[in-house]
Order: C-alpha cells, then sequence, then structure tokens
C-alpha cells in the first residue's frame, strides 16, 4: 500500500517517517506529485487545515494521504502564534525569523510568564475523502534564546521542563517518544494499521 504525505517539508517528512517505520506501506510525498494543486491552509483551527490538505491530496492522487498541521500556542500572547506559526513572522518567513520574532515578542517575561503548549493534529484520508483525525499536545515554555542544532521551526526555543532542554537540543529520537507530533502518530499509527494495512 502507498501514503502521500501531504507535505514539502523535509524535517517533517523525516519525523514521519521514522515514526512510521515497521508499517507495510511505502510512503510518498507530494514531490512526487508536481503537478499537485497547492493547498491553502486558511483554516480557522490546526484540525481544519489538516484535514483540508489530507482529503484534498487524497483526491488528486487517488492514494490515501497523510497530513498534519502543527501550532505553538503562547500563553502570554493570548494563543499566537497558533494557526499562524509558520509564518507568524510574515510570508516566506524562515525559521529563524519566526523564533526572532517571539523571543522579541517575550523579551520582558521572566520565565514563569512564558508557558507554552505544542499541539499537532494528524488526518487521514482515504480518496473518496473519508477522513479521520488525532491530536497530540506537549506543555513546555519558551527560553530566553535559541539553543540546539538540530530540529527545526520552534524547536529551538521550546523548552521541555522534565528534561531542562529545548526540543533542538534532545535530538530526533527522544524529540519523537515526547513530542506532540511523535504522540499524534501514535494514535494515527494505529488507525493506519487497522484502515490500510490490514484492511
Amino acid at each position: 500500500m502507498e501514503l502521500v504525505l501531504a507535505t514539502k517539508n523535509r524535517d517533517k517528512i523525516k519525523e514521519i517517517e521514522h515514526l512510521l517505520r515497521g508499517l507495510k506501506i511505502k510512503i510518498l510525498s507530494i514531490e512526487d506529485y508536481p503537478d499537485l494543486p497547492e493547498v491553502h491552509e486558511a483554516g480557522e483551527t490546526l484540525r481544519d487545515n489538516a484535514i483540508k490538505k489530507a482529503v484534498t491530496i487524497a483526491a488528486y492522487t487517488g492514494k490515501w494521504a497523510l497530513a498534519d498541521d502543527t501550532g505553538l500556542a503562547v500563553a502570554a500572547l493570548d494563543g499566537a502564534p497558533g494557526v499562524y506559526s509558520a509564518r507568524f513572522a510574515g510570508p516566506g518567513c524562515k525559521y529563524i525569523d519566526n523564533n526572532k520574532k517571539l523571543l522579541k515578542l517575550l523579551s520582558d517575561l521572566p520565565i514563569n510568564k512564558r508557558k507554552a503548549q505544542f499541539k499537532c493534529v494528524i488526518a487521514l484520508s482515504d480518496p473518496r475523502g473519508k477522513a479521520h483525525a488525532v491530536s497530540g499536545v506537549i506543555n513546555g515554555y519558551i527560553g530566553t534564546k535559541m539553543k540546539g542544532e538540530r530540529g527545526f521551526g520552534y524547536d529551538p526555543v521550546f523548552v521541555v521542563p522534565e528534561y531542562g532542554k529545548t526540543f533542538a537540543q534532545l535530538g530526533l529520537k527522544t524529540k519523537n517518544q515526547i513530542s506532540h507530533r511523535g504522540k499524534a502518530l501514535e494514535k494515527m499509527k494505529k488507525v493506519i494499521k487497522k484502515m490500510i494495512v490490514d484492511c
């Protein structure tokens, strides 16, 4: 069986491939389909965006599709950047731009006022548009500066209290065991096995 990952983000693809290892499926990405339309993430929630991407890509490819949408919610910013996490610093911004903007906005706040939560929603859709979604969350706080060379996105500033380190310091193996995406994918792995592998 084949499963199309509805993303061009090589970092996400690497994480998802690692977490879905062991399943008897061939993993493709939208890079394997250069003529696919752009899916605009205009939903009001992470769930809306994940389902829209999965359903759209499944319909165009005629294969099962998996999509995720991930957001960082910072309490001091009333839940921002939320659904705008990837483009927090503006259109075409890079990871470092988002991190710098976030650190600047929180620069006057002590650690106990920098609570944050990562949430990931993952959706699976068949070619007919029937979708199933699961989610995972992890709580932490935003550090005062970027730390670590591994990871991507907000990983260099998101500190996991139990470890006292950022995701970018922990590395892929540990991150996948505890992260929002890791938790969501563990749930989705069971769904994929039931709906695709064992069907």
